[in-house]
C-alpha cells in the first residue's frame, strides 16, 4: 500500500486527482474499465494521470491496481482459510490460472505455498486492518454509539456490528480492536460472498478512516492555537464515516436543527417501519432489519415517524434524485462539485451537504460552517462566530478542516458531559456526601 509510506500525505486525500483516482481503484474500476475511463472520471488526461502516479507513488495506475489485488490475495491466504479459488475471485482475478501465474511472477512462489491455514469450512473470516498510529478507537466507537440505529447496527464498549448486503442474502460484520499492542483493527466477516470481500474491506477502511496520516494532519492543524491543545490531548481522533451514503443523507436531513438523540430516534423509526426484516437468526445479534433502500423511500408515506412535512419531502426528494443520477456518492467528486449538486435539491442547505460529505464520503476538508456547536465552541470564551467568520478562521486548516470539526465536536461533547464545578456559595451550602 504505497499510500501508507511516511512521506507527506496531504495530496493523498480530498480533491487531489491522484487521491480521487486511488479511491476509484480501491472500488475496482480498473478491474472492469481501461485507464482512459479512470482518467475521464477524475477529469485529467490519461498521460497526465500516469505521470502523476509515477511521480508520487513510483508506479502507474495499472501497477497500483495490480499490486493491491495481489496484496489483498496474500492477506487472505495468510490470515484466512479461504480456498485458493475463492481468494482469486475475491481479489478480482478472472481465472485461477491467471491468478496463479501473476502471483508466482510477483512473489516467486505459488499461492498455496504461502498458505498458513487449512481451507475454511464455515462462512466466517477474520482480517487485520492496519493503520498508522495513534488511533483512538474508543472515541470512534463513542461517536458511532451515539448515532447507532437500533436493529440496523450495534455498538458496544468494544466493537461495531452491522448487517451487510440486502435482506434477501444478508451477512454481517464486526469491527473490534485486537488484543495486544498491534496497530490494526480486527474485522470479522460472516457470510459475505468472496466477490464482495474487497469492496466490504475498503468500505470498512473508509468508515473507520484507517488510511489517515496523523502526522500530516497534525502538522497543519497544530498551527492554530485553539486546536493545538486538542490535538495534543486526542492525537488519535479520526473521521467517523457511515456505512451507507443514503443512510447518512437521511440522517443529515432528520438532524437539521434537532439534537443527536432526537435525530437517532426519528431515523430509527423510519428504518424500523420501512427496512426489510432480517432472518430470525440475526435477532440474537441485535440486528432486525436493513436500512430501507432509496427506491422504497421514494414512494413511502413518511408520516407518523416524527418528521415534519418539509423534511419528509426532502428525504423523498433525495431518494428520487439518487435514482435519477442528479446526486450521488461517487469518489471522484470534488467537494465543491458535490456540495453544488446536493444544495440544488430542495431542503438541502450548505450544512447538510457538508455533513453528508464529511460522514458519507469521509471527505477530509468538509466543513459545515453553519454548525452551531462549531460556532460556539471554537472561540472558547462564550462568544459565537458567524458562519462567515468561522470559514475565514478555518481557511488555514485546509485540506484537513474535517478533522478540526471532529476535534471540536469531541471536545464540546466531553465538556457537556463533565459537570460544571459548583459556585463558592453552592460549595458552602452543599450537603456532605455520605461515605
Amino acid at each position: 500500500r504505497p499510500e501508507l509510506s511516511p512521506a507527506d500525505g496531504a495530496w493523498r486525500r480530498g480533491d487531489d486527482a491522484v487521491a480521487r483516482a486511488l479511491m476509484l481503484i480501491d472500488q475496482g474500476l480498473l478491474a472492469e474499465q481501461p485507464l482512459s475511463a479512470l482518467a475521464d472520471r477524475v477529469h485529467v488526461g490519461e498521460r497526465q494521470l500516469r505521470r502523476l502516479f509515477v511521480d508520487r507513488l513510483g508506479a502507474s495506475p495499472i501497477g497500483v491496481h495490480g499490486t493491491r489485488r495481489l496484496l489483498f490475495a496474500k492477506q487472505l491466504l495468510t490470515e484466512t482459510g479461504l480456498p485458493v479459488t475463492e481468494v482469486a475471485l475475491a481479489a478480482g482475478f478472472g481465472s485461477l490460472r491467471r491468478f496463479n501465474a501473476t502471483f508466482l511472477e510477483a512473489y516467486g512462489m505459488a499461492p498455496r505455498d504461502v498458505r498458513k491455514r487449512e481451507p475454511a469450512a464455515s462462512g466466517t473470516l477474520s482480517l487485520r486492518l492496519n493503520y498508522r498510529p495513534p488511533y483512538d478507537f474508543a472515541a470512534m466507537l463513542d461517536f458511532l454509539r451515539g448515532r447507532a440505529l437500533p436493529g440496523v447496527e450495534v455498538v458496544d464498549a468494544d466493537s461495531y456490528l452491522r448487517v451487510v448486503g440486502d435482506a434477501s442474502a444478508p451477512g454481517w460484520l464486526r469491527v473490534r480492536a485486537p488484543r495486544g499492542d498491534v496497530h490494526a483493527l480486527m474485522l470479522e466477516l460472516h457470510d459475505v460472498p468472496p466477490a464482495r470481500l474487497l469492496g466490504v474491506v475498503e468500505r470498512v477502511r473508509r468508515m473507520f478512516d484507517l488510511d489517515a496520516d496523523p502526522r500530516a494532519i497534525s502538522a497543519v492543524l497544530s498551527r492554530d492555537a485553539r486546536l493545538r491543545p486538542l490535538l495534543r490531548k486526542r492525537p488519535g481522533l479520526r473521521l467517523p464515516s457511515g456505512w451507507d451514503g443514503f443512510e447518512i443523507a437521511v440522517r443529515a436531513v432528520v438532524g437539521q436543527q434537532v439534537s443527536v438523540a432526537a435525530a437517532r430516534t426519528i431515523t430509527s423509526r423510519l428504518a424500523q417501519r420501512f427496512g426489510a426484516p432480517l432472518p430470525d437468526a440475526f435477532s440474537a445479534l441485535g440486528l432486525r432489519h436493513a436500512f430501507p433502500a432509496p427506491d422504497v423511500i421514494a414512494d413511502a408515506d413518511l408520516g407518523g415517524v416524527g418528521l415534519t412535512t418539509a423534511r419528509a419531502a426532502t428525504i423523498r426528494g433525495i431518494a428520487i434524485a439518487l435514482a435519477e443520477g442528479r446526486v450521488d456518492f461517487r469518489a471522484e467528486r470534488t467537494l465543491d462539485d458535490m456540495v453544488e449538486r446536493w444544495t440544488a435539491l430542495p431542503g438541502i442547505g450548505p450544512w447538510t451537504a457538508q455533513y453528508i460529505a464529511l460522514r458519507a464520503l469521509g471527505h477530509p476538508d468538509a466543513f459545515p460552517a453553519e454548525d452551531l456547536v462549531l460556532q460556539k465552541h471554537l472561540p472558547g470564551n462564550g462568544t459565537r462566530l458567524t458562519a462567515k467568520a468561522l470559514l475565514a478562521r478555518a481557511s488555514d486548516w485546509r485540506p484537513w478542516r474535517g478533522y478540526a470539526v471532529i476535534h471540536l465536536w469531541r471536545d464540546a461533547t466531553l465538556a457537556a458531559r463533565s459537570p460544571s464545578p459548583p459556585s463558592p456559595k453552592a460549595r458552602r451550602t452543599a450537603p456532605r456526601t455520605p461515605a
